[in-house]
């Protein structure tokens, strides 16, 4: 491992000049009594829509790029950056009769590849390649799903991160496109047994993030003659929630059709279809419904295998028999532990495999299909586990990884208990050099809190490593174990790592989940800076020395926790962010997240949302962290208006000396949330995000 650097933050003279100056255009508004005042309103309009914005933002992207792109070192990072990012990947194959179906991705392709085998260790032959269909690389693949018998594929494209995937169909013997497309951000493809056509979800209209509807596609005709089973409500309180979703029996006769009302509950319904391919009658038969739960689960023959959190927060398995649904007639073949959470269950021939989480880490155990426990499928360690199964088939596929561990494909005979690695990627990184440990620390309510550290074997707690913290904290989202090739040169140069699993998320159910959302989302960021707080006083660091990132959901944790004690962070990585939260569910999809977060609209929802927001609680005067705020103008998720007020309106107010401490904004024009977006432009990013926090931290050293 390198000798750990200590490297003064150095800046160009060329460069010493503050940020760009924003305009104010102060609008004030009495909220529910509360007198609130907004500078930078005008920054909400998107740059399509404002020739002033997009100036503006202009402006802002080529001071970020001046401070960025000169800082001492960076090439030397980014080159590493790239040579760790470029290494091939690879995922665990679908399987379909003799084919599987994977993606991988070697060298410097921008995008992962489609490949096929014929038979699991058969020549692979690429059938999808996003590469050539775009030469700056940004159509991206977001999906895949081929027919029962591995004839014919169905995959969504989408183009620079908008995520609104447009359906295509090729013929997977010869790789031909068939003439079959279908717009409108499709997904969650269900054939039909005969191939003759399918179900899937997509939106009635693009620009509506709430007219999702489910509809039937027969093979060979235009979508204009698609049928639509279901649609979202238009009207009442479920008008904007997640909406309908919908899987179907692989024998064709049943569709599970769902609809989300709020991030933590759904209600489920059975559709026979052989009813409705004859008669035209879509018949809704209730299975569980107006109850505070998730429900899902796959079929086979008649009887629905239920995971469900109904009166079991941290989940269990009902056996349903479809002709008669009704919950007196359920029985539990597979029931709560109060150890782990159920996360899913999936069907191989003859049985079950639960996926459970225990302690923020994965296992993966098997059942009969009366519940009887029939051992567990052997990992490699501790870390995070995925598993493809068939119901036809004994034979599946997981995903191995570990903060230390890079990804491994493993092939399993689930009868005989069988692990044959079939895939691993051959990083240069020596993994034995570094140690993951798991703590446990209290938070302000003295509510255990636990989280994974990771550094280098020997580190001595001088209170004066170099530390990133991060986290998330929501929507029922566990923070686990995965390794980042990204991270390798922060630990290389002798930085930590933490990962915090904060209220909020879903490491131990949905009381977990529950204790951080709504009006207890302050427990989140409680938990997260007592999390700073553990890691200073374990003598980890000091917070000159502390830094954070966070991103989406995680963003807003960045923004509360850098508002709220901006002293204890030398700085702050703050990507595709909510920031604004008495105004945030006006813009996109975010109506999805009120249930998550409440509604500025109720008196009780908005002081709770005022109390925390961080564009709301900016203190004008206050030393503020360095921080790097990053937004994707393509964004359909969070509106990149968050990070664009939020970065003007501390640059306006904070005492920061700018040369040695920016604030600096970044809006990707070729990006949206996050996925789909080209490795050049990953690579990118990755240095970007970890050489403003290694010159921040001293890590930082000349090219």
């Amino acid at each position: 491992m390198p000798v750990h650097q200590l490297c003064s933050f150095a800046v160009a003279a060329s460069i010493l000049a503050g940020p760009p100056p924003t305009p104010v255009e102060k609008v004030v508004e009495h909220i529910h009594g509360v007198r609130i005042v907004d500078d930078y309103r005008w920054l909400e309009a998107l740059e399509s829509e404002s020739e002033r914005v997009r100036t503006w933002t202009t402006a802002q992207n080529q001071y970020t790029r001046s401070r960025l792109d000169t800082l001492p070192g960076r090439e030397r990072l980014e080159r590493r950056l790239g040579e760790l990012m470029s290494l091939p990947t690879i995922s665990a194959p679908v399987m379909r009769s003799n084919h599987y179906f994977y993606r991988h991705r070697t060298g410097r392709q921008n995008q992962a590849v489609l490949s096929v085998r014929e038979g699991h260790d058969g020549e692979p032959r690429v059938l999808l390649d996003p590469n050539i269909l775009d030469e700056a690389g940004l159509v991206s693949l977001d999906w895949f799903s081929p027919n029962h018998d591995g004839t014919l594929m169905a995959f969504g494209l989408s183009y620079a991160g908008d995520e609104n995937s447009t359906l295509h169909i090729v013929r997977v013997a010869t790789g031909r496109w068939l003439a079959d497309e279908i717009p409108g951000k499709v997904s969650s493809v269900n054939w039909r047994p005969d191939s003759s056509g399918f179900f899937y979800r997509n939106l009635a209209d693009i620009d509506n993030p709430y007219s999702g509807r489910i509809r039937y596609h027969e093979l060979g005709t235009h979508h204009r003659h698609d049928r639509t089973l279901f649609e979202q409500y238009t009207e009442g309180p479920l008008a904007t929630t997640w909406g309908p979703f919908a899987s179907t029996s692989r024998d064709g006769r049943w569709m599970i059709l769902g609809y989300y009302t709020s991030t933590k509950s759904n209600d489920l319904w059975a559709i026979d279809l052989d009813r409705w391919f004859r008669s035209g009658r879509f018949v809704k038969t209730p299975i569980i419904t107006g109850d505070d739960s998730t429900n899902r689960g796959p079929v086979l023959g008649d009887t629905l295998f239920l995971k469900t959190t109904a009166g079991a927060p941290q989940g269990r398995v009902f056996a349903v028999d479809l002709n008669d649904p009704r919950q007196e007639s359920w029985t539990e073949i597979i029931p709560q532990r109060p150890d782990a959470v159920l996360r899913s269950i999936s069907l191989f021939r003859g049985g079950l495999v639960g996926q459970y989480e225990r302690n923020a880490s994965s296992s993966i155990e098997l059942f009969s299909l009366a519940g009887e426990p029939l051992g567990d499928v052997r990992l490699p360690g501790i870390g995070t586990a995925s598993i493809s199964t068939a119901e036809d088939r004994t034979e599946a596929f997981y995903a191995f990884t570990s903060f230390n561990d890079p990804t491994s494909i493993w092939r399993v005979d689930l009868q005989g208990h069988r692990n044959n690695l079939w895939a691993q990627v051959d990083v240069p990184f020596d993994s034995d050099a570094f140690v993951v440990k798991q703590v446990h620390y209290p938070s302000a309510d003295r509510t255990p809190v636990g989280m994974f550290i990771v550094h280098a074997r020997g580190l001595e707690l001088d209170g004066d490593n170099p530390t990133l913290l991060t986290g998330y904290g929501g929507f029922n989202i566990s923070m686990m174990p995965r390794f980042s090739a990204t991270r390798i040169p922060w630990l290389e140069a002798g930085g930590v790592i933490a990962v915090a699993n904060l209220r909020g998320g879903g490491e131990h159910g949905e009381k977990w989940h529950e204790a951080g959302m709504l009006g207890n989302k302050q427990n989140v960021f409680d938990d997260f800076i007592a999390a700073a707080e553990y890691l200073i006083e374990a003598q980890y660091t000091r917070p000159g020395r502390l830094v954070i990132s966070g991103g989406s959901n995680g963003g807003l944790l960045v923004g509360a926790a850098i508002t709220q004690r901006p002293e204890l962070f030398a700085a702050a990585v703050c990507r595709v962010p909510l920031l604004d939260m008495l105004r945030y569910d006006r813009f996109l999809m975010a109506k999805y997240w009120v249930p998550e977060y409440g509604d500025p609209k109720d008196s009780e929802d908005f002081a709770w949302l005022r109390a925390y927001s961080p564009y709301h609680n900016i203190t004008e005067g206050i030393r503020y962290p360095a921080i790097l705020f990053t937004a994707g103008e393509n964004d359909s998720r969070v509106h990149p208006l968050h990070a664009r007020k939020m970065a003007a309106r501390i640059q306006a107010v904070a005492s920061n000396d700018f040369e040695t401490d920016p604030i600096l904004l970044w809006v990707d024009r070729a990006a949206g949330h996050g996925g789909g977006k080209p490795l050049r432009l990953r690579i990118r990013d990755a240095a970007d995000i970890w050489s403003f926090l290694m010159s921040q931290t001293g890590m930082l050293c000349s090219n």
